[in-house]
């Protein structure tokens, strides 16, 4: 069983992509299996998992509400920057942060969807994170078209990002891909590792192979924990 030592530093796994791929479903598994091994673990969601957050993020997603560009990467680096103290003690616990969206999707939102300037973005989230970096982020791959018909399946009508054009979503979903080459990886090493998952599939196949990379990344993490049917 694993149970970390005095003074063990836990981890930051951060599952990424585009509407509808998956994350929150995939981050609920993930932390199961982790929970069946034994790991203390805690899922995070951005924006939110605090009271600012969350108030945040009801602005964000309101489809009533008109916010332009640079109000919404503040908003959103906002609620980062209040998360990021519960994240340092939770990893200093010694507990596992599965994180439902972290920087990455402020890159590809507000850089590539927004069109704002990569540089201000950058160093403005830095800022908030003040230099902290996810262990792990895994990048779900999912068609862009029908993960935006998954997120109309639940009769509530799209959230103001979701109504986003579809070109500001095939922009969001090329900027994941991007993310996953070398060349960018080496480029922005404040963004740690990046590892991309097929999310083709059904939920638990998807699951097994987010656990299997992140097996690769920890190979004696999920030993004592069932595989998944």
């Amino acid at each position: 069983m694993i149970r970390p030592a005095a003074g063990h530093r836990g981890r930051m796994i951060v599952l990424e992509g585009a509407e509808g791929v998956g994350k929150t479903t995939q981050a609920g598994h993930l932390a199961a299996a982790l929970r069946e091994a034994d790991a203390p673990v805690v899922i995070v969601r951005e924006p939110g998992a605090t009271w600012l957050g969350e108030k945040i993020r009801g602005l964000l997603l309101d489809a009533r509400v008109d916010i332009e560009p640079p109000a919404e990467a503040f908003l959103f680096l906002a609620a980062r920057a209040q998360l990021m103290s519960d994240i340092r003690d939770h990893l200093e616990a010694g507990t596992t942060v599965v994180a439902d969206r972290f920087f990455l999707s402020t890159y590809a939102y507000q850089i590539a969807g927004r069109g704002l300037p990569a540089d201000l973005i950058q160093s403005a989230n830095q800022l908030a994170v003040g230099g902290f970096k996810p262990d792990l982020t895994l990048v779900l791959n999912f068609p862009v078209h029908e993960g935006l018909g998954r997120k109309g399946n639940g009769g509530r009508g799209p959230d103001r990002i979701e109504q986003a054009s579809a070109a500001f979503h095939e922009s969001v979903a090329a900027a994941f891909q991007e993310f996953l080459t070398p060349e960018w990886q080496r480029a922005h090493p404040e963004c740690g590792p990046v590892a991309g998952v097929d999310a083709t599939g059904t939920e638990a196949a998807v699951a097994r192979k987010v656990i299997a990379t992140v097996t690769e990344w920890w190979p004696s993490l999920f030993e004592s924990a069932p595989l998944l049917g």
